[in-house]
């Protein structure tokens, strides 16, 4: 289909909607599907555009842990506060990370009792903040997925050789991949197909979800952010689980290639080595993360400074962890749109704009 699209409108035809909806519930027949949209972006287009109820019947999809900042630990947080208060170093932080709460407090808290912490939009910021800068470390809060850890790997290399020698990253990248297996091993889970993300498969590109497919025998498809995307990628997940089959299929392939951007897997070769590490409500999984490589060790926050990221397991109300697997929705948790709502949010899911929980009490899609 995608072949003969190519304006915005045409991704939003209502005709071609129907089409869509009619060809998915056919191929369901009597056997709903349960997917999974394994990215925050999608979650958020997804109950935007009302696909949950529109397929009603026919598919449940549940949402994953695809926001960045929804699955960083507890233990970063307080890291990173440590950092700029026993430190003394300037923070430097995307906006949505301000609000997500740590053991005891949060950045935004912090920030209102002193703590230095500025907004950039890009890493590249941090490191023209701390040449402005030299008498103080620039403290970069790395957070995010193989999306953005080019953009992180970049902006360290940059340092390393313009001599930024007071720039440092407290790191807290994630892969999606290995994620991914860990839920499709978890029997309550029960999940039958992944819609995989596309901003993440332009970086890694579809064959990275091989493994994932060949070990599980889920079918995995590529897709992107408009209502047509998605429901192309969630008719693709039914007519293989329909056929029996567990291929990864690219739907977004005006974006996402099967072998990805390999320039942007060098550079994060480059800086980083996969390690072990915690997701929030997940637990620590198995080389899912990215540390920074001994050879650019000079900046690391972390072994730099000596204030270690400690990952334990959280006790709380918050059901984000069950939300995050997809094994409830939001609506289930008992704090959702009473203690914890976007104005006053309790848990990560609520904090970031790609939230499941913020884009379900958002959109209503509970």
């Amino acid at each position: 289909m995608n072949c003969s699209i190519r304006y915005i409108d045409e991704f939003r035809d209502p005709a071609t909607a129907r089409a869509l909806i009619g060809r998915i519930r056919q191929d369901a027949g009597d056997h709903p599907a349960r997917l999974m949209e394994v990215c925050g972006t999608h979650t958020v287009a997804i109950a935007r555009s009302g696909i949950r109820p529109l397929l009603s019947g026919a598919v449940t999809m549940v949402s994953g842990p695809g926001c960045p900042v929804c699955v960083t630990p507890d233990g970063y947080i307080d890291a990173a506060i440590a950092l700029g208060r026993e430190k003394g170093a300037l923070l430097a932080s995307f906006g949505d990370m301000l609000r997500v709460p740590g053991k005891t407090s949060s950045l935004e808290r912090e920030k209102g009792k002193g703590l230095d912490l500025r907004v950039v939009y890009s890493p590249l910021d941090a490191v023209a903040l701390a040449a402005e800068t030299r008498s103080r470390e620039v403290v970069f809060l790395g957070v995010g997925f193989e999306t953005t850890a080019p953009a992180i790997a970049g902006a360290i290399r940059t340092a390393a050789q313009q001599r930024v020698a007071n720039f440092s990253v407290l790191s807290s990248v994630r892969t999606i991949p290995e994620a991914m297996g860990v839920l499709a091993a978890d029997p309550e889970v029960r999940i039958e197909g992944f819609l995989c993300p596309a901003h993440v498969s332009a970086i890694i590109g579809a064959d990275a979800y091989l493994p994932v497919a060949e070990a599980h025998r889920i079918p995995c498809v590529v897709a992107g952010f408009e209502p047509l995307d998605i429901l192309m990628g969630i008719s693709m997940l039914v007519r293989q689980i329909r056929e029996g089959a567990a291929r990864v299929e690219n739907e977004y392939t005006r974006v996402a290639t099967r072998g990805g951007n390999r320039k942007a897997q060098e550079l994060v070769a480059d800086v980083f080595v996969p390690c072990d590490t915690g997701w929030r409500g997940i637990g620590v999984i198995r080389a899912s993360g990215l540390r920074i490589s001994e050879r650019y060790a000079a900046f690391d926050a972390e072994g730099k400074f000596g204030v270690p990221v400690v990952y334990t397991p959280e006790r709380t109300a918050c059901r984000c962890g069950d939300v995050l697997k997809g094994k409830i929705l939001p609506g289930d948790c008992p704090l959702f749109g009473k203690a914890c709502v976007p104005d006053e949010p309790y848990g990560p899911c609520m904090v970031s704009s790609e939230g499941t929980c913020a884009a379900h009490y958002r959109y209503g899609a509970s």
